[in-house]
């Protein structure tokens, strides 16, 4: 049985022969290695996965899983619907055009280095969002100043007021926290304001440069912070996190890996209390012995929690340090 989005794809491909509907799959895959959350690119990294949906594909996620494994030779496992993007103007095509994106997660070393795809660490394209050893500087020296410039350009106060309330919220100014999970908002910030690549392509209005970090094609990279504030808020309520894991790991891995998706440090005896109350995980009988101390035990994520908990979620929290 067909999925609603594919049904609702193909009516649109027949009912508007005028004016052709083109859809896009579009694969974020993301691996941790070495403690750093990591996505799969091509067209040197400045691409997602993607390829048209076509009629002969039994599905969108038959499609999507074939055009991944044909750009990458990457075999997707978990995955699941992200987003669906319908927006012209920030695709930079005249069609009228439908990206239906995804979330897929592994592990690296199953992908063999190639010149025309590869992994690249996902705060390349997001340097503010990593907070792991602090604030980091771009915020202070280069993001608040210009976005707090732009909020006061506005020349009604009430947009002026709004401009300056949607920065203080998305940022973690006049005293909020800042919020991890608020990544495709404070993109959707910058785009606004003309920071960010994307917002001035193929313009020549003497728009201020844009900041750090990478920019993708098309609007790719909105999608990808679609991904990353998804799995960043679902590793506080379901077990996805072990998806990253390799089949035995040390407890101060599994934490690593929530501090690298997160971008925030999460305090050790609360993260290991948390747990190991929920019995998210079982001893193996072995020991990891390069670790600078002493041998640490290796664990696995017991299965049986996806059907025990099924209903009422898993929490794996980010406990604040």
């Amino acid at each position: 049985m067909q999925d609603k989005t594919t049904q609702a794809t193909r009516q649109a491909q027949s009912s508007n022969q005028s004016h052709p509907v083109s859809a896009d799959l579009i694969a974020v895959v993301i691996a941790v290695t070495d403690g750093e959350p990591r996505v799969l690119t091509i067209g040197q990294a400045r691409a997602l996965p993607s390829g048209p949906f076509e009629l002969g594909h039994r599905s969108l996620q038959s499609g999507l899983r074939a055009w991944v494994e044909r750009q990458t030779g990457h075999p997707l496992g978990y995955i699941e619907q992200l987003y669906t993007f319908a927006d012209r103007d920030r695709t930079g095509d005249e069609r009228a055009q439908i990206s239906i994106s995804y979330l897929g997660l592994t592990r690296e070393e199953q992908v063999e280095r190639s010149p025309t795809h590869g992994w690249r660490g996902w705060y390349d394209y997001f340097p503010w969002e990593d907070h792991r050893v602090g604030v980091p500087p771009i915020l202070d020296d280069i993001l608040m100043p210009r976005l707090l410039a732009w909020a006061d350009e506005a020349e009604d106060p009430n947009r002026r007021h709004d401009r300056r309330q949607r920065v203080a919220y998305s940022f973690g100014l006049d005293d909020r926290d800042w919020n991890e999970e608020l990544v495709l908002q404070r993109y959707e910030l910058l785009y606004e304001a003309a920071l960010v690549a994307e917002a001035t392509r193929g313009r020549d209005n003497g728009s201020p440069p844009s900041i750090p970090g990478r920019p993708m094609v098309a609007d790719h990279r909105r999608i990808l912070a679609t991904g990353i504030a998804r799995l960043r808020t679902k590793i506080k309520y379901r077990p996805v996190v072990f998806e990253l894991m390799p089949p035995a790991f040390t407890l101060l891995q599994l934490q690593r890996t929530v501090e690298a998706l997160a971008g925030r440090l999460v305090h050790k005896q609360n993260f290991r209390r948390l747990i190991e109350q929920q019995d998210l995980v079982e001893e193996t009988g072995e020991t990891m012995s390069d670790t600078g101390g002493r041998p640490a035990k290796r664990f696995r994520f017991r299965q049986s929690v996806l059907a025990e908990r099924a209903v009422a979620g898993t929490k794996l929290p980010v406990s604040r340090a």
